[in-house]
């Protein structure tokens, strides 16, 4: 059977679901197919357990805000991240607002946000940190403290027993949030759904084939083996670890030199209530000297399926495998030609990451005991269990001419075809700008058409040129989520 269709969206994933969800608001006449393998939306990377459900605003997190060589701290990454949050921010309660999103707090919860800086350079780190970004709208009312009575009121498990004689110091922000992306998404679809949106679940695509100027999908229902075939003038593929084979099965020419590395998470994790009790909060740390910034440790407050816990890590393990449901085969059949010399590169250059996945993989249950300690002093490993949080899938390219790099945990987006194709490579901060990130993919696929979306755009997720009306109505859609305190419910801040 031969469909015809709009846009088609590869992955059930809360990229598809939210760009979807931004088609149906530009195009309301649009037919738009989501296409999943798995028998349900979210199952993978956007899954509640295979993320850290940190809403990213860059209020927290070292890795963002890099010190430079004169000892300064470059808090433009951050700055950043927060604008691109706000957009996400600003959707999420736009739908919220015309019943789309259902219950906010299923979805989203505040939950503050802070940074825990130890020893002297740590310490300076962090207060450079806070004195870069204390004037930023959008990071107003952060507090810094090296005090221990504060510290023990702000983290009672961290600080209550912890032996004096270490510096340290901690920033504290109220505005911080927990997201259950899996919820999102699957809110997100039915949503699309309800607009006369497709949502194809078990169904796995076998190949994209240029058709004309538009592309051809060939999809097989993954429990009956039926085939189809969908044709569209516009594909997104957004399938996390799937993205990278897909494309090159496609013969993306934009692709060919691209290599990929996977890396699995694991996190310790407890439900023991009077631990959770004791850290309503997540905390991010700094990576130790000649770690790389992947391996920056956090502890956080979670809530799942209504049921609170707290999670820390993450420590590396390895796979082959892309996705948590992929195969073995996976890490080998995406070795080509053409991306020989950037794996080449990427060992030769990466090599400090390359020894760091080695003693992770190797480390101890010991081991892993002892680092929760630096944030938590008394810790009994029986209260904690370890599981495997997702699988994530590292680009590796080629940069500067000759060297390999990895696209570390940014993302990377490829258009092809004149942006008729375009897909979204690679991981964090991905979930929580997921709005910005479909704005560029429309810019991309789109470009014709941007004009005549920017208006509507800019109602429903905010114009980060003007800075003054994004922190105000990033504080409107707060209090339509009900991240504020005080917050009552509002209008759609559009």
């Amino acid at each position: 059977m031969t469909e015809e269709f709009d846009a088609v969206l590869v992955g059930g994933g809360v990229m598809s679901a939210t760009l979807g969800m931004l088609l149906s608001e530009l195009e309301p006449g649009w037919r738009i197919a989501v296409v999943e393998r798995l028998p349900e939306a979210g199952l993978e990377s956007s899954s509640a357990w295979n993320n850290a459900g940190t809403g990213h605003a860059g209020l927290c997190e070292f890795n963002y805000t890099p010190r430079r060589p004169d000892g300064s701290v470059d808090v433009s990454r951050a700055v950043e991240i927060g604008e691109q949050f706000s957009a996400s921010l600003l959707f999420w309660a736009h739908l919220a607002g015309a019943g789309v999103l259902g219950a906010p707090a299923d979805v989203v919860r505040s939950v503050p946000h802070l940074g825990f800086g130890r020893g002297p350079d740590g310490v300076a780190h962090l207060r450079g940190r806070f004195e870069a970004l204390q004037e930023h709208p959008l990071f107003a009312g952060t507090e810094f403290s090296g005090d221990p009575a504060v510290l023990r009121d702000w983290l009672p498990l961290m600080f209550t027993d912890r032996p004096a004689g270490e510096e340290l110091a901690v920033t504290r922000s109220a505005r911080g949030t927990d997201v259950d992306f899996g919820v999102l998404t699957r809110r997100l679809l039915a949503g699309l759904r309800s607009r006369g949106g497709s949502v194809r679940l078990g169904s796995e695509v076998r190949a994209l084939r240029r058709n004309g100027t538009g592309w051809q999908v060939d999809v097989r229902d993954v429990a009956t083996r039926e085939p189809r075939r969908l044709r569209t003038p516009f594909v997104f593929v957004g399938a996390g670890g799937g993205t990278l084979p897909l494309l090159q099965r496609a013969g993306v020419p934009e692709v060919r030199r691209y290599g990929a590395f996977p890396i699995s998470g694991q996190f310790l994790r407890t439900a023991r209530p009077e631990l959770v009790a004791a850290h309503r909060a997540k905390v991010y740390g700094h990576a130790e000297p000649g770690a790389p910034t992947i391996s920056v440790p956090h502890l956080d407050h979670r809530t799942v399926d209504g049921r609170e816990y707290l999670m820390f890590g993450p420590f590396a393990a390895f796979s082959p495998r892309f996705l948590r449901t992929g195969r073995r085969s996976d890490l080998l059949r995406s070795v080509r030609p053409g991306n020989l010399p950037v794996l080449a590169a990427s060992a030769r250059d990466n090599r400090s990451l390359m020894a760091y996945l080695v003693r992770q993989v190797a480390q101890t249950s010991r081991a892993r005991a002892a680092a929760l300690r630096m944030f938590v002093p008394e810790v009994r490993p029986e209260d904690w269990e370890l599981i495997t949080a997702g699988q994530r899938v590292q680009v590796l390219k080629m940069t500067d001419g000759r060297r390999g790099a990895m696209v570390g945990f940014g993302t990377e987006l490829v258009a092809s075809a004149g942006g008729s194709l375009t897909a979204l490579l690679g991981a964090s901060p991905g979930a929580s700008t997921a709005v910005a990130t479909m704005v560029d993919v429309l810019a991309a696929g789109f470009p014709g058409r941007m004009p005549g979306w920017a208006a509507r755009l800019a109602e429903i997720s905010g114009d980060r040129s003007d800075l003054a009306d994004l922190t105000a109505r990033t504080d409107a859609a707060r209090r339509i989520l009900g991240l504020d305190p005080a917050g009552t419910p509002g209008k759609d801040p559009a």
